[in-house]
């Protein structure tokens, strides 16, 4: 053991002297571990913002205890997130290994070493807190004269949840199922009290011989999840019929005539058969994607054109994004304390609800009104079943502008984004379930995306 002596070779040509390779041969380190890394690396610019530039007053706020052993310092915890989130590790072991292996991460760490289960424990515990570091990050950007909201692009992607799309079941199923179900846990039942006697002597003294056997348990409780995706599909069928039947009369009452189209259905709580519900997260939803369709989410971005900085992050569970048009409008300014100049957006954010909207609210709107044909700058080509003042106005706005029109900034501003976060850094399934622990995992990797951003921006400056 020990050096490693280089092969021997009878070629003339070969190189006969190499560099020594010993493993074994001491070396003096820095004093520092944090010293080992490069001065510009980004390790020591997540770290610094962190420590001085991010109020972390929500997350010190639920430290009351005084007893037992010190937790570790929340600014290491939400830079070791953020950091991780950078590189692309999302997993708490992996984020662990890390810590371990990694000289950047050790820079970052010092000598700490949180294992997953406490990584997972504070990310968990401090979600909201760790939400609104985006908003902070965000301002960050601001200050440094990033994202001026000149020009801001809307869209949103499909990440997938974590549960599988073989785990739902139509609303049809599950009224055949729940009888099924119903009727084997029954007859189980039954024939357990029958044979009770026999199997006590069968079985033994300590044991009634009417032990639940695993596949009935297993039928017992898939029966109380279809029941209760049953009554979350009932329910949301009635909540959706009573939104749109209050719509339906308002526009009725603002118009003076009747609305086109059938009149809501499922007043009585009463979903269409191919209703579904996932058993592993019943907040996902099944959704079309490039891939075909999956188990997903639909997050939502607001990009600012000059610099690709999110400035609007949500995720909902619906497919269609039109819906989602004015909220992320409305968070721009909620997180920033201004409008944006301009606003584009594809196809799916087209509306006269919305083009009225961005009206009253003085943006200067690029909103497709089709699907692009190839090679079209308005596009405004294919589908022109969109009707109204409103999108027949912006359907020629956008004709007029050509290849000049501001709605070419769109796929140069958020499409990218969605590339550098999904492909760059290989986010593309969200770790957790539920809607709301989705949406604060998604706004952490927003805020990473714009301290990315931000590091860019002051390198020259940390220099």
């Amino acid at each position: 053991m020990g050096s490693v002596a280089a092969a021997d070779d009878d070629s003339p040509m070969a190189k006969q002297v190499f560099r020594r390779w010993d493993v074994d041969q001491g070396e003096l380190f820095p004093g520092s571990i944090r010293e080992a890394v490069p001065a510009e690396h980004l390790v020591h610019f997540v770290r610094t913002v962190v420590a001085e530039d991010l109020g972390l007053g929500a997350i010190y706020a639920r430290y009351t205890q005084t007893k037992g052993q010190p937790p570790y310092d929340p600014r290491l915890m939400v830079a070791l997130l953020l950091y991780a989130c950078c590189r692309g590790i999302y997993s708490s072991r992996r984020i662990e290994i890390a810590c371990e292996e990694r000289l950047d991460f050790r820079a970052l760490v010092g000598t700490e070493r949180p294992d997953h289960s406490t990584i997972c424990q504070f990310r968990q515990d401090h979600w909201d807190a760790i939400s609104e570091l985006f908003v902070q990050v965000l301002q960050l950007c601001r200050d440094a004269g990033m994202a001026k909201l000149g020009h801001v692009s809307l869209d949103g992607t499909k990440v997938a949840a974590n549960a599988s799309k073989h785990a739902a079941m139509s609303y049809k199923r599950m009224k055949e199922a729940e009888p099924e179900l119903a009727k084997k846990v029954e007859e189980w039942r039954k024939t357990s009290e029958e044979t009770d006697a026999s199997e006590d002597q069968e079985h033994g003294k300590d044991k009634r011989g009417d032990e639940m056997p695993e596949h009935v348990k297993s039928a017992v409780r898939k029966l109380a999840k279809v029941r209760a995706a049953k009554a979350k599909l009932e329910r949301e069928a009635k909540e959706k019929a009573e939104r749109l039947a209050a719509q339906r009369a308002a526009k009725q009452e603002q118009t003076g005539e009747k609305p086109r189209g059938r009149e809501p259905k499922a007043l009585g709580a009463v979903p269409e058969d191919k209703a579904q519900s996932n058993f592993t997260d019943p907040q996902s939803r099944i959704m079309k994607t490039r891939n075909g369709y999956e188990q997903a989410y639909n997050a939502q971005a607001g990009v600012d054109a000059a610099d690709q900085v999110i400035v609007s992050a949500d995720v909902v569970v619906r497919q269609n994004d039109g819906d989602e048009l004015v909220p992320m409008v409305e968070q721009i300014e909620a997180n920033t304390g201004a409008k944006p100049a301009q606003v584009s957006a594809d196809a799916g954010y087209c509306s006269e609800e919305n083009l009225t909207a961005l009206e009253k609210r003085k943006i200067d709107a690029y909103v497709a009104t089709g699907r692009q044909k190839h090679g079209s700058a308005s596009a405004t080509g294919g589908e022109e079943k969109k009707k109204g003042a409103r999108v027949t106005a912006m359907r020629e706005k956008l004709r007029a502008g050509g290849w000049k029109s501001p709605y070419r900034l769109r796929k140069q501003t958020v499409e990218p984004v969605f590339g550098q976060i999904k492909e760059a850094r290989g986010f593309r399934r969200f770790l957790h379930r539920g809607l709301a622990k989705v949406r604060a995992e998604w706004r952490l990797v927003c805020t990473a995306h714009n301290l990315l951003k931000l590091a860019v921006r002051m390198r020259p400056a940390m220099a």
